[in-house]
């Protein structure tokens, strides 16, 4: 079973699904037996980024915790 723990850049891309992630690594993110984590703080991140008005997503703030369980992501801690 492979493991991820996507970092800031990696998760925005993936969830907007922008050109810049290559379709080896989202490949690799949606395959079979795979455990993506999502650090909290990248979370946190996004968040400050986007009241900073600094990040704009193709999808709500709100709609990323549904994208990130439909996915089977984890947080990590």
């Amino acid at each position: 079973m492979q493991q991820y723990i996507l970092d800031t850049h990696t998760l925005i891309w993936f969830i907007d699904g922008d050109k810049q992630l290559s379709q080896t690594a989202r490949t690799s993110i949606e395959g079979d037996n795979v455990i993506n984590y999502v650090s909290i703080g990248s979370l946190w991140e996004i968040a400050i980024k986007i009241s900073l008005k600094k990040l704009e997503l193709k999808t709500s703030f709100d709609q990323i915790n549904r994208q990130l369980i439909e996915n089977g992501f984890e947080l990590y801690l």
